[in-house]
């Protein structure tokens, strides 16, 4: 007892040190700068929809993202299969601050919907995502509180609360999970308008691209409050430099 005493208080100790020497924004920035500096991206993307009684729902995508330089990413997103949603697409124009722009293109009506800010909090496509979970982290989109560190399973976590300096969020705050060594975030506990835990989600299967940033090739949301969840499953391979533009991110652009 004694010496796991002694190995709890050192690791927390020594967890407590490193959040010294790196201080808040230093820990923020790292983990944000994991996904920074690939361009632009192309992927296949499987949506994977399980209902609390059992249900399943697949849906197969493609995406394209780019990077900007002082604002945040721009992303298409594709329908490709199944019929009933195939054609249909979601752009996202992320910003550093404020609230982003997201439209929504249906075949059926064949017409480009602007999502308002008051409808981003919704759920995308059916899923345990909603529209807001779709942009891309940006360090001034949050206000942030640096928690006590976590070890878990032998990995050590940066535990830090931030809270949505946008209008409209459908999150009062966030819990997010960051490894003290590569500072990739593992887990993200998102709390609704009046404080209850809502959803959970958990980033895995990371890979790095050319020893300059990561991507997580699976990611699960599953909501506490029905029993649902959806898993983000990136499949084939990720192409970059594809030569994108801000002409591949444009509303006409949904309609292709």
């Amino acid at each position: 007892m004694k010496k796991l005493f002694a190995f709890t208080l050192f690791t927390f100790i020594s967890l407590s040190v490193a959040a010294q020497e790196l201080n808040l924004e230093d820990i923020v920035r790292k983990n944000i700068a994991t996904n920074k500096g690939f361009g632009d991206s192309f992927e296949t993307m499987k949506m994977v929809i399980k209902k609390d009684g059992g249900d399943q729902v697949e849906r197969l995508m493609k995406s394209k993202s780019l990077e900007v330089d002082g604002d945040g990413n721009k992303v298409l997103m594709v329908f490709q299969d199944p019929a009933d949603v195939k054609g249909s697409a979601v752009l996202t124009h992320s910003h550093i601050k404020g609230n982003d722009d997201q439209w929504i293109y249906l075949p059926a009506v064949k017409r480009v919907k602007r999502i308002s800010s008051a409808n981003k909090s919704g759920p995308f496509m059916g899923s345990e995502f909603a529209f807001e979970d779709l942009s891309s982290i940006e360090f001034e989109k949050f206000t942030y509180t640096l928690l006590e560190p976590e070890t878990i399973n032998d990995t050590r976590y940066f535990k830090i609360e931030r809270k949505p300096a946008y209008a409209r969020s459908g999150y009062s705050y966030q819990i997010v999970w960051i490894d003290t060594e590569r500072f990739l975030t593992h887990k993200v506990e998102l709390f609704d308008t009046v404080g209850k835990k809502y959803k959970t989600q958990v980033l895995s299967n990371y890979k790095n691209y050319f020893g300059n940033f990561w991507r997580a090739h699976s990611i699960v949301m599953t909501n506490h409050q029905n029993g649902n969840s959806t898993e983000m499953q990136w499949i084939g391979d990720m192409t970059f430099n594809n030569g994108f533009s801000n002409k591949d991110f444009t509303k006409n652009a949904m309609k292709r």
